[in-house]
C-alpha cells in the first residue's frame, strides 16, 4: 500500500460497472445488484413502490369502505384529493433534504414517519378519520423525489433517463399492483371468516408492513453517492456542506424547473388521478363487480412496468442524435398524444373499447413521466434535489386541481371529467416550447449564437467566485464536462468543424 506523509493512501473504490469521472455508472443493467449503483436502483424503486401501494390501497376497496363509513361522493372525492395533496409540500421539502443530507436518510425517515398512518387506516371510523389517514399516508409519495435524485446521482448523462424512467415506473407499479393485491387480500381474509367490514381493515396491515420493512432496507443497505454517504464525505472534506436557503433560492429562480412542474402536473398528476378514480369508474359505469373492476384498473398502473421506463429510454435514445432538443421534442409529442387519448377515453361507451383506449392512454401518459425526468437532471447541478422536488410536487398539484375541478361531487360525470382532463393535458404541455438552454437551444431554436455556449458557463454560474475559490464547484465542473453529450451529433459536429476552421491557416 502506498504511503503518503506516514499515513496509508486511500485506495480508489473499484466498481462492477464502467463509470465516468464522477463515478456515475455509464451502463444500466437491471439484472445486477452490484453496489452501489444497481443496489441503489433496486432499493429506490422497491421502497417507492411500497409507498405507492400504501397510498392507493384504499382505492380498489372503496365500494366496501364507502358502505362501512357511509361515505358520500364528496367524501370519496375529498379523500382522493387528500391522498395526493399531502405530498405537495413533502416533495418540495424532500428535494431540499436530498441536497443537504442525502437521499438515503431523507427517504428512510419519511417512509418511517408516514407508516403509522397506514396502520391507523384499519381503525378509521368516520369520513373525517378516513380523510386524515389518507392525507398523512400520501406524504410518503415524496419518496419519488429521493428515487429520482438517487438515480441522477448514480448514473451518467447517457443513461440517466433510462435509470430514472425504470426506477420511477417500477415504483409506480404499486398503483396498479394494489388494485390487484388489496381485493385478493380482502377476499382471503373474508373467506377465513371475517365480516367484510372487518376484512378491509385487517387488509391494511399488508401494505403497512411492506412500507416499514422497505425503510429499514434503505437505511441499512443504501448509499447516497458512488463514493459514499453525505455525512462521511462531508467529514473528510470531499463534499462541502451547502446552505438550505442558497440551494432553495438557486433552484427556485430557474424557470425551467417551474415549466416542468406544470407539465408534470398533467402526466404524473393525471396518473395519480386515474389511480384514484378508475376502479370506481368501471364499477359504477359498467356495473362490474369489485374484483373485475380492480383487474381492469390494475392494467392502467401495471403498464408502468414498461411504459415509463420506455419514456426514459426514448429520452436517452433521441438525445444521442439530437441532444437536449430531442428530449424536449419527444416529451412534448408523447404527452400531447396522451392528452388526445384521454379525451377519447371519456367519449367511448363500450366496455371493451374503453379498456383498450385506457391502456393506450396509459402508455403515453406514463412514458411522458419518464421523458420528463430525462430532462430534469440537466436543469441544475447544485439544486438537483430542489428541481426534482418542484417537478414532483407539480405532479401532485396537478392531481389535486384536476380532482377538485372534475371529480369532486356531481358537477361533471366521470366520463366528461376524463375528457376535459385530456384537454388540460394538451394545453398544459405547450409551455415545453419555452424551455431554453443557452448551450443546447430549445425545441424551436438552436444555441444563443454561432459560437456554441459552454456547459461549464451554465453550471458554474450557480457558484459565487468565493465558493469557486474554495473549490466547491469542482463536482459541477465534472458534470458539465459529462453533459456535453446533450449537444447531439449535429451540434457536436458543428463545434468540431468550428474548432477545425479556427485551427486552419487558410481563410
Amino acid at each position: 500500500m502506498a504511503v503518503q506523509g506516514g499515513a496509508p493512501a486511500a485506495q480508489p473504490r473499484k466498481f462492477s460497472l464502467p463509470v465516468d469521472s464522477e463515478h456515475k455508472s455509464t451502463k444500466f443493467n437491471i439484472f445486477s445488484v452490484a453496489a452501489p449503483h444497481m443496489r441503489t436502483f433496486h432499493l429506490s424503486w422497491i421502497s417507492f413502490c411500497a409507498c405507492f401501494v400504501s397510498s392507493f390501497a384504499a382505492a380498489p376497496l372503496l365500494p366496501v369502505i364507502r358502505d362501512n363509513l357511509n361515505l358520500t361522493d364528496t367524501d370519496i372525492g375529498n379523500a382522493g384529493i387528500a391522498s395526493v395533496s399531502g405530498a405537495v409540500f413533502a416533495r418540495i421539502m424532500m428535494g431540499s433534504a436530498c441536497d443537504l443530507v442525502g437521499p438515503r436518510l431523507a427517504s428512510a425517515s419519511l417512509i418511517l414517519i408516514t407508516s403509522p398512518a397506514v396502520y391507523l387506516t384499519s381503525i378509521a371510523s368516520s369520513p373525517a378519520s378516513f380523510f386524515l389517514v389518507r392525507f398523512f399516508t400520501g406524504f410518503s409519495l415524496a419518496t419519488f423525489v429521493s428515487t429520482q435524485f438517487w438515480m441522477s446521482s448514480m448514473f451518467s448523462s447517457t443513461v440517466v433517463g433510462t435509470a430514472n424512467g425504470v426506477a420511477g415506473g417500477w415504483g409506480n407499479l404499486g398503483g396498479g399492483a394494489t388494485q390487484l393485491i388489496m381485493p385478493y387480500v380482502f377476499a382471503i381474509i373474508e373467506h377465513i371468516g371475517a365480516t367484510k367490514f372487518t376484512a378491509w381493515r385487517i387488509a391494511f396491515f399488508i401494505p403497512a408492513i411492506f412500507q416499514t420493512l422497505s425503510a429499514f432496507a434503505v437505511l441499512m443497505l443504501g448509499e447516497d453517492t458512488p463514493d459514499g454517504n453525505f455525512g462521511e464525505l462531508q467529514k473528510t472534506g470531499e463534499k462541502a456542506k451547502d446552505k438550505f436557503s442558497t440551494v432553495v433560492y438557486n433552484g427556485a429562480k430557474n424557470y425551467r424547473g417551474w415549466i416542468l412542474a406544470l407539465t408534470y402536473g398533467y402526466c404524473f398528476g393525471v396518473e395519480l388521478t386515474i389511480d384514484n378514480i378508475i376502479a370506481n369508474y368501471f364499477y359504477d359505469r359498467f356495473n362490474l363487480n369489485l374484483h373485475t373492476a380492480g383487474i381492469i384498473a390494475a392494467s392502467f398502473g401495471l403498464a408502468n412496468l414498461f411504459s415509463r421506463p420506455y419514456g426514459g429510454i426514448l429520452s436517452d435514445v433521441v438525445a444521442k442524435r439530437y441532444g437536449m432538443r430531442g428530449r424536449l421534442w419527444a416529451l412534448w409529442l408523447v404527452q400531447t398524444l396522451g392528452g388526445v387519448f384521454c379525451v377519447i377515453l371519456g367519449l367511448v361507451q363500450s366496455l371493451s373499447v374503453s379498456i383498450a383506449i385506457m391502456i393506450i392512454f396509459s402508455l403515453f401518459v406514463q412514458a411522458a413521466c419518464g421523458l420528463t425526468f430525462g430532462v430534469v437532471p440537466f436543469i441544475s447541478r447544485r439544486s438537483l434535489g430542489v428541481i426534482s422536488g418542484m417537478t414532483g410536487a407539480g405532479g401532485n398539484v396537478g392531481s389535486v386541481l384536476t380532482q377538485l375541478i372534475f371529480f369532486r361531487g356531481s358537477r361533471y360525470s366521470k366520463e366528461k371529467g376524463i375528457s376535459l382532463m385530456g384537454v388540460m393535458i394538451i394545453g398544459c404541455t405547450l409551455p415545453i416550447v419555452l424551455i431554453y438552454f443557452p448551450q443546447w437551444g430549445s425545441m424551436l431554436t438552436g444555441p444563443a449564437s454561432s459560437k456554441i455556449a459552454s456547459e461549464e458557463e451554465y453550471y458554474l454560474s450557480e457558484w459565487t467566485p468565493e465558493e469557486k475559490a474554495k473549490g466547491y464547484h469542482l463536482a459541477a465542473l465534472k458534470f458539465a464536462d459529462n453533459s456535453r453529450t446533450e449537444r447531439g451529433k449535429s451540434l457536436s459536429k458543428g463545434t468540431a468543424d468550428a474548432a477545425s476552421a479556427a485551427a486552419s491557416p487558410h481563410v
